[in-house]
């Protein structure tokens, strides 16, 4: 149930824009005013949480771990990137975390199985399929938003003609292809169905969980369709767009609904962003579990909200009672 309100709120959406455009013909309020609220909030929202993450103080060295600290034994073999221990270090953990999602690869899945005795045993065993279309998901998505800075760009820098190229190296179909449109809706289509379909991550999924994934594949439909169907008006859309940018906003005649719908589900995804999950693009970088070093038995760390206490050490508490203690026949360091 919660799958499918997400998905007919989606649905709900694209009513939405069809009204709005198609019969009350509010184009540059889908065109313009939407497009510059949503990022206004995402971009105000998001450096909100940014900060909001950033002043909140961490007292203590709490990373998670994933291999063997560092020893004053030689023979004890440090598992640097795992268990980093310096700055150094914990900046190349944080670029395999962040580039490469080392944490997801090795990730692991149990099942319960009967021995011969009809007991259960419980078995672990690798599982890539998530970290792989995890991965191509994140790649995919970030191709694309590159992709389509050349209409918000002119002239078009190099290293965005390069990225086109490369996305469209196969040259199958008329219009070309693009391979990062196709791994993006496998790989969102793969997430989402793991979600469906498997017991126990359905249980503790919500329908804040199943939402970006169909509005994702929502906007990455309505693009493709776009693109191979509608066949819009790029031109017309560029127009569109470097207003936009140049905050000199212009509506052509000529751009088809299905760009507005398109346009729409973006400015819903920006407006979406900063108050959801998504915002682990930012708060990765953030998290005390990943960016600091494990240090703590290296280097003293003092809580700065506890208060100062004056300590009584054994010796000063010897010094208070040495006489009593030594009447009740009680072992001191000091005789006198």
């Amino acid at each position: 149930m919660k799958a499918l309100y997400s998905l007919f709120f989606v649905f709900a959406l694209l009513l939405v824009v069809l009204f709005g455009v198609g019969a009350a013909h509010l184009n540059m309020l889908f065109g313009v005013w939407i497009p510059y609220v949503a990022m206004a909030v995402f971009l105000l929202g998001f450096i909100y949480r940014v900060y909001d993450w950033a002043k909140s103080p961490v007292p203590f060295r709490i990373p998670t771990t994933g291999g063997q600290q560092w020893s004053v034994l030689p023979e004890v073999k440090q598992n640097r990137w795992d268990n980093p221990t310096t700055v150094r270090d914990t900046v190349i953990r944080m670029a395999f975390e962040v580039l490469l999602f080392r944490s997801l690869f090795r990730n692991t899945k149990s099942e319960v199985y009967k021995n011969e005795n009809g007991g259960p045993v419980v078995a672990y065993a690798s599982a890539k399929w998530l970290w792989l279309f995890g991965i191509l998901f994140h790649y995919s998505f970030l191709t694309i938003v590159i992709r389509h800075m050349r209409l918000f760009t002119e002239p078009v820098p190099g290293f965005i003609t390069l990225i086109d190229s490369l996305d469209s190296l196969l040259q199958i179909a008329a219009p070309t292809l693009y391979l990062t449109d196709v791994a993006l809706v496998a790989a969102a289509t793969f997430l989402l169905m793991r979600r469906i379909l498997a017991p126990q991550i359905r249980y503790l999924s919500l329908a804040a969980d199943y939402f970006p994934l169909f509005l994702i594949l929502a906007i990455a439909i309505s693009g493709i369709y776009m693109r191979y169907i509608a066949k819009v008006d790029v031109i017309a859309i560029k127009e569109l767009t470097m207003g936009l940018v140049t905050f000199h906003p212009h509506i052509p005649a000529n751009v088809g609904i299905s760009f507005y719908i398109h346009l729409f589900l973006v400015s819903i995804l920006l407006l979406y962003f900063p108050f959801s999950k998504l915002m682990h693009l930012g708060g990765v970088f953030l998290s005390p579990t990943r960016n600091l070093p494990n240090d703590s038995r290296v280097r003293h760390h003092e809580n700065p909200w506890n208060p100062k206490i004056k300590c009584h050490s054994y010796a000063d508490y010897e010094d208070d009672f040495r006489e009593p203690m030594i009447e009740a026949g009680l072992p001191v360091d000091k005789a006198e």
